[in-house]
């Protein structure tokens, strides 16, 4: 499913007369269906993960550093509305935290990790891992800070409900992020449609941007106690 300005301006947490600015810029994809705007999941996820996140109350426009800048979802009380503001802490309870996954490689630990995943996905750990991977081949899901977020090109079709499985490899592995800097923790991340995909994602993205979190995922925490953490710093973004 394509998504509508107002769409993508709620899942980005700005105005939509910034994203029509944007538009105009030629600073977001799009294309144009019946003279309006349309964007396509795929292209919103790729412009978002070449982008450097910037935190603080700056304006919520590209910064002209050399580098697009994305404001990240700071203040979620428009996009947040009652079942989405613990959306993060409900998909990783149905998820898991797994620790000391094996690999040398990106490859290796997704492969890994999928053997533990599938079962809860009802699929087979290889056609999982593939899937993954062949995502992986058009960019690299990895942000800044350590953080990669695997996923499928689109939504796993019977998938019952959003569900984000952390695991933590071994030890730091290359991952191509923009950065350059080895990633720690993996977000697996399945989701039920394009909408809910996206949020996930740039929620997990302003997570990741946040030293609190960066530190509390660097202590490679249990389950109980990650939930606890993204419990109160979902509430947190509660105006």
């Amino acid at each position: 499913m394509d998504l509508k300005i107002k769409d993508v301006a709620e899942l980005l947490n700005v105005s939509e007369t910034t994203i029509r600015r944007w538009l105009l810029d030629g600073k977001i994809p799009a294309y144009k269906l019946n003279r309006q705007y349309r964007f396509s999941r795929i292209e919103i996820e790729n412009w978002m993960m070449k982008r450097k996140l910037v935190t603080g109350d700056d304006t919520r426009d590209f910064q002209p550093t050399g580098e697009e800048q994305i404001y990240p979802l700071k203040e979620e009380q428009k996009a947040q509305p009652g079942n989405q503001q613990f959306s993060l802490y409900r998909a990783i309870n149905r998820g898991g935290v797994y620790k000391g996954i094996k690999g040398d490689t990106k490859e290796e630990v997704i492969r890994n990790a999928t053997d533990l995943i599938a079962g809860t996905l009802r699929l087979d750990p290889a056609v999982l891992a593939e899937l993954l991977l062949d995502r992986e081949k058009l960019m690299p899901t990895a942000f800044n800070n350590g953080i990669a977020v695997p996923h499928a090109r689109e939504s796993i079709q019977h998938v019952p409900f959003d569900l984000v499985t952390v695991v933590f490899p071994e030890k730091p592995i290359e991952y191509g992020a923009l950065d350059e800097k080895p990633v720690e923790v993996l977000f697996f991340l399945f989701a039920t449609g394009d909408k809910k995909h996206l949020h996930l994602l740039a929620k997990i993205a302003h997570f990741g941007s946040d030293d609190k979190a960066l530190e509390t995922l660097k202590s490679q925490p249990e389950k109980a106690k990650l939930l606890e953490f993204i419990k109160q710093w979902e509430g947190s973004l509660r105006t």
